[in-house]
């Protein structure tokens, strides 16, 4: 293969480009192919695996970033949607606050191959195996620093792909793992096919590669779950009320008959669901009200879902916390506390210094607390089913932990904080991407979209428009068994990367 020289400027487009290149790998554009297309450009234009080629670490750390940025400022700017429409900040201030979020994001990347330019040697083989490890251990890295931010993955972009049979395997990092390799190896493999010393290894590495995916093929038949005695009949209620009315007190009563109704219409389905924070009143002012739906639940032989804020007593601190919480009642029980916050939009670090500001700062809802590690299940008629809320559900290892016993998933959000924008449609995916992992129907009930029954392949069985009113109606199969990710996790992918390093 011809080494390819770019110009410093057109180098900084080329690796800009390489980041966008793996938002179009995803949803909602699908184009899958160019996850391991992105990988290779950035490879060739760094010229990352020739070693004769300088890498100082300041230029590694720079390229990094600037592949970090180009992928976080394709596929995450829809934060400038929540800071601009929903927190009143002026456009260039929320241009300004985007701009700085995706420049803080693609620190990871930088990092990612600042380390690589410490480790790399003189083997373009090596210097693959390398490079691969060191992307997955960056982005378990990414999904656990601070809060972790584990959203736009390689692997997301493998539902319905080859790839896909894998993922109940070894889960979504696994899959970024061989989607990573499969570009490494390729280009390694091509680089050195004119050394006769090397055409074993090349053979190997195409070998390896051709491998992995055909056995993805072959794994994809494999059912890791059994269908369990149970399936209820649901429903999912998406109210769309919009994110600028949902918590002023005017609104409050038109919502809460809007739930009503809806409900009213459902009596005939076993569990009915309702969206995150479905109820705008605090859980103890709202005892009255759930009281009346359980009960009226109870006598229709249903169970109803809900989100719902929750204030309670902390005796430590000694003053009320919020939470924001799922529960379930009439024929069900439970409640379960969000543990995986959303800075900013749920709470506000370093909070002294940042309320007050600007609105963006002070938005409804965005002083809750992180809820204990060990919570039970909720009970759906006779069903044990792992809820988790809204940003929860883009967490692999943390949904697998919870979904190990389970009958069935469930995950409730409002996307109405991102608007039109394809952050919801990423959101969805990630839902997907988790049933498929552990084998389990997962239940998607949103705000304004989009609703949707999943099963455990990971596959929409039936789904809401956005921004309608709408009442999805569809089946809910219980499942039994574990896959292997939901058995051990990411640790074998992540050890296995360690071990590469070693």
């Amino acid at each position: 293969m011809k080494t390819i020289n770019f110009s410093p400027l057109l180098l900084v487009l080329a690796i800009i480009a390489s980041g966008a290149l793996q938002t179009l790998s995803l949803s909602p554009f699908n184009y899958w192919v160019l996850g391991p297309a992105s990988i290779a450009l950035f490879i060739l234009a760094t010229k990352a695996f020739d070693h004769t080629t300088p890498l100082t670490k300041k230029r590694a750390f720079f390229q990094g970033w600037l592949l970090g940025f180009g992928l976080f400022a394709s596929g995450a700017s829809w934060v400038y949607i929540s800071i601009n429409t929903y927190g009143y900040a002026h456009p260039i201030l929320a241009f300004t606050l985007t701009l700085f979020f995706v420049a803080a994001l693609g620190l990871f990347h930088g990092l990612f191959f600042y380390c690589f330019s410490l480790l790399r040697g003189k083997s373009y083989f090596l210097n693959a195996g390398l490079f691969s490890a060191l992307w997955v251990l960056n982005d378990g890295f990414r999904s656990v620093f601070l809060t972790g931010f584990p959203w736009l993955f390689l692997g997301d972009a493998h539902i319905d792909t080859p790839l896909s049979g894998w993922v109940p395997v070894i889960g979504v990092y696994g899959a970024t793992a061989i989607v990573v390799a499969t570009a490494s190896y390729l280009i390694a493999a091509v680089k050195t096919l004119n050394q006769t010393s090397k055409k074993h290894q090349s053979t190997l590495a195409g070998f390896l590669i051709a491998s992995l995916w055909a056995s993805g093929y072959a794994l994809k038949h494999i059912e890791w779950t059994q269908k369990g005695a149970e399936s209820f009949q649901v429903a999912l209620l998406q109210i769309n009320i919009p994110q600028e009315l949902k918590w002023k007190a005017s609104q409050r009563p038109k919502t809460i008959e809007l739930l009503a109704s809806l409900t009213r219409e459902n009596w005939d389905k076993d569990i009915i669901f309702w969206p995150e924070t479905a109820v705008p009143v605090l859980y103890d002012r709202a005892k009255p009200l759930l009281q009346h739906f359980g009960a009226e639940a109870s006598e229709n032989n249903a169970a109803i879902v809900t989100g719902i804020p929750y204030r309670g007593w902390d005796v430590e601190e000694n003053r009320n916390i919020m939470h924001n919480s799922i529960v379930s009642i009439g024929e069900g029980s439970g409640i379960n506390h969000k543990q995986k916050l959303v800075p900013f939009g749920e709470y506000v670090p370093l909070q002294e210094l940042l309320r007050g500001l600007i609105a963006f700062f002070d938005l409804p809802m965005s002083d809750f607390r992180k809820g204990p590690s060990e919570q039970a299940m909720l009970v759906t008629k006779d069903a044990k089913a792992a809820a988790f809320i809204c940003y929860e559900v883009v967490y692999p290892d943390f949904v697998a932990s919870r979904a190990k016993n389970a009958d069935y998933l469930i995950t409730i959000s409002n996307d109405s904080w991102f608007g039109t924008s394809i952050g919801p449609l990423q959101h969805l995916a990630m839902a997907q991407m988790r049933a498929l992992e552990n084998g389990k129907y997962m239940i998607r009930a949103t705000n304004n979209g989009i609703s949707a029954i999943i099963n455990e392949k990971g596959v929409i069985l039936q789904q809401t428009e956005q921004f309608v009113l709408a009442n999805l109606q569809g089946k809910l199969q219980t499942m039994q068994g574990q896959t292997p990710f939901s058995r051990f996790g990411s640790w074998p992918i992540f050890m296995l990367c360690a071990a590469i390093l070693a």
